[in-house]
């Protein structure tokens, strides 16, 4: 049933109000003579409204309370941001809902850019730093209210968590809404250093979304899941709250728990929906709900729908998954509810690599338009490896220092031995073979640009990670089915699974990003030869090696191909562990058929549109996604694309990278280049200014000596501008699109 704008229906909504501010809610006085009904404020299909509560800026403090938190920083401002250790909790085991939200500010704002001082966090962006740019010596706290709520398909299980924040200055004369799709995996407050930062000192609405993704943990050995706004509670107790539970039984889980015991289920991985196919959907269902709550917030019994699609800006802008989402939705907006689009490193999800090409220099480039799961589960297999080549090295960050785990060079030495006695590599030496598999990845679509991040990728565990929940998505599997013999399990430091630590899971919903990078979740090989393991421990039965679980690596990219990776046979109708780990056809075919769901048109119906990149990105690599989606784009729209591309060189994907050691000399930020563009799409959708031409944006790294680069200024980061020279520009020659060296 929907919920109406009616004075006594709000009201009744309106008694869950929490914090400064709690309205006090008064008698419903008569109405107006006319005879015609008012037209109603109804909730979007779907949306259930779970809270709103005020925010102040009155205290900046780690025990900040829900009324002295604000809407940026939970309370805590710029120096709580800056600082590495988290709020601490009242009672740890018991977090409140509070807490929680406060320290996933804290942590997913710190995830999306470099907060240190010398890599540019308080002087070239964070709180402090006013929407026209000066540098304050404020805290950066935004009051105003945050209204919770989610969406469901009917099913009870998609639970799309929005969180529409407004604050105090907010422009009822110039309404705009920016939508904040979370980037990667994460919850709902991912896009809060991005989309939310930028909107909310604009004066925007900020429309956050986790786009079917967040903190979904569900433990199957206590039937336990994260309710929506972060407490966790057994799956009956959250009831309609339950943000994910697995869909199985009890006597299922029962006996699975005998054979995997503690073991753990992730939303995006297993909750059998592929919600990649809905990102689109769900920004435009947080752009819609952001309407409602604005015309609940202002909205007069004369005119109780106030704003619109007509009369509100609304600019979607996020990065990575966030990025791709905000496409998705500009693509699948046919209504005109988006005005402009800002995406930065945005995974483009490929249909095709026909029809339009890319040139760097001048050259051709080679390898092009693959899709996440393609080049995800293939940089698996040889990303490793290819990271002792010696163009690859970053002697600074090694597989050993980089997460402080020994033997991984080894291991990576071990993997080159194993893909060259598999015939996937060629060599006699690992300096041979290391190469040849670098060489490998630089023709699937990676840059040279981007070789040295291959050693710090894997050594988080990138490509294990995605290889192991993007096929598993795609395909709709269960949490039950042990795809390619990997589950999911908090580790010891030996790899083996372990329950999980009672106050890591408790406040999961702060510390965790939707994936399995270890917080408390880590991708776990069942076969592997010592027992259970850790992709970092696992010994592939094949090979006896302790090679990073190859067989398992190469199971995945079956998944994804339908051919066995070694044999190029095609799959049989049955998995297979001997002689090797294979899936079945079918398993396979699942899989294809949900990539299918989630690919990109290229086309963005005119709208205006600024895609920014970093030549480094090694995650997310160009060829395969912001050149390509660029390329299709033109190709498809033509003189009606209004598609911008910014490249800046020194940039790679994870700015969070730069304060360690090696990346502070090499690398600079890309965030300043997002805010740069939303400035950019304001100014031309509320002004008509011109859109800057697409073009390379050519920065300065700090250099200095590893760990100890000297402060960065704004020379590193020159800023866009409108007309490029002549050797930054890129352009469009036939059908290729041509960027310079």
């Amino acid at each position: 049933m929907k919920k109406t704008n009616s004075r006594l229906q709000r009201a009744a909504r309106l008694a869950t109000v929490t914090g400064l501010g709690a309205i006090a809610l008064a008698g419903c006085g008569g109405g107006g003579g006319s005879s015609t009904p008012a037209p109603l404020n109804s909730l979007p299909d779907g949306v259930t409204q779970h809270s709103m509560t005020v925010y102040g800026a009155t205290s900046v403090s780690n025990g900040a309370t829900a009324a002295q938190q604000d809407l940026l920083t939970g309370g805590i401002g710029k120096t709580g941001l800056g600082t590495t250790a988290a709020p601490t909790y009242a009672d740890p085991l018991n977090p409140t809902a509070a807490e929680l939200r406060r320290n996933a500010l804290h942590s997913n704002y710190r995830a999306i850019l470099d907060p240190s001082a010398n890599g540019g966090y308080g002087t070239l962006y964070g709180p402090n730093i006013t929407a026209s740019g000066s540098v304050t010596s404020s805290e950066g706290l935004i009051p105003g209210r945050e209204y919770l709520a989610s969406a469901d398909d009917g099913s009870g299980r998609k639970r799309v968590v929005m969180a529409v924040q407004v604050p105090d200055s907010f422009d009822v004369a110039n309404p705009c809404v920016v939508l904040g799709a979370s980037s990667g995996s994460r919850g709902v407050y991912g896009a809060i250093g991005t989309a939310g930062e930028w909107g909310l000192k604009k004066g925007c609405a900020v429309a956050l979304t986790d786009a079917g993704k967040g903190v979904g943990l569900y433990d199957l050995m206590d039937d336990t899941v994260n309710k929506v706004d972060g407490p966790r509670a057994t799956r009956a107790a959250a009831g309609a709250l339950s943000h994910f539970a697995a869909n199985v039984t009890d006597a299922a889980r029962t006996a699975y728990n005998a054979l995997f015991p503690n073991r753990l289920a992730l939303k995006q991985v297993h909750s059998q929906l592929n919600p990649e196919k809905d990102w689109g959907t769900d920004t435009l269902m947080a752009a819609r709900y952001a309407m409602f709550v604005l015309n609940d917030r202002y909205g007069t019994a004369e005119n109780p729908l106030r704003f619109n699609a007509a009369n509100t800006l609304v600019i979607a802008g996020s990065a990575s998954n966030g990025g791709a989402a905000s496409l998705r939705a500009g693509e699948q907006d046919g209504s005109g509810l988006i005005d402009g689009i800002v995406a930065s490193e945005p995974v483009a999800e490929m249909p095709t690599a026909a029809g339009y090409g890319i040139t760097q220099g001048g050259v051709a480039v080679a390898g092009y338009g693959k899709t996440l799961a393609d080049y995800v589960t293939y940089g698996n297999i040889y990303q490793p490896c290819a990271a002792l080549a010696a163009p690859a090295a970053l002697t600074e960050v090694t597989f050993f220092n980089f997460i402080g785990l020994g033997g991984m060079t080894a291991r990576a030495t071990a993997r080159c031995d194993s893909l060259a006695a598999k015939g996937l590599v060629a060599g006699a030496t690992t300096a041979e073979r290391s190469l040849d598999a670098l060489n490998k990845l630089r023709a699937f679509g990676w840059s040279p640009e981007s070789d040295q991040m291959h050693n710090a990728h894997y050594a988080l565990g990138n490509g294990p990670i995605l290889s192991a929940m993007y096929p598993v998505s795609y395909g709709r599997f269960s949490v039950l089915d042990n795809v390619c013999n990997t589950s999911f399990a908090q580790v010891d430091a030996a790899g083996i699974p372990v329950a999980v630590n009672p106050a890591t899971k408790a406040f999961s919903f702060a510390i965790a990003n939707g994936t399995a990078n270890g917080t408390p979740a880590s991708v776990v090989y069942n076969d592997s030869a010592a027992g259970a393991r850790a992709w970092q421990f696992a010994v592939s039965p094949s090979t006896g090696t302790a090679d990073f679980g190859l067989d398992n690596a190469l199971c995945q990219r079956a998944l994804v191909t339908g051919t066995n990776p070694v044999t190029g046979v095609a799959l049989g109708a049955t998995a297979t562990t001997t002689p090797s780990l294979m899936p079945s056809a079918a398993q396979s075919a699942a899989v294809r058929a949900g990539i299918a769901e989630v690919l990109l048109t290229g086309n963005l119906r005119g709208k205006p549109t600024l895609i920014v990149s970093g030549r480094s990105d090694a995650l997310v690599p160009l060829n395969n996604n912001s050149r390509a989606y660029v390329a299709l784009n033109k190709t498809i729209e033509g003189n009606a694309s209004n598609v911008r591309y910014i490249e800046v060189t020194n940039a790679q994907h994870f700015d969070t990278f730069i304060p360690l050691s090696g990346f502070d000399t090499r690398f600079v930020p890309l965030h300043p280049y997002f805010n740069q563009a939303m400035d950019a799409m304001y100014a031309h959708l509320k002004s008509g200014a011109a859109l800057p031409a697409s073009q390379v944006v050519r920065t300065t790294p700090r250099g200095g000596v590893p760990g100890a680069a000297p402060a960065i200024t704004s020379a590193n980061v020159p800023a866009l501008v409108a007309a490029p020279t002549a050797g930054n520009q890129i352009g469009f020659a036939g059908t290729s699109l041509a960027v310079p060296n």
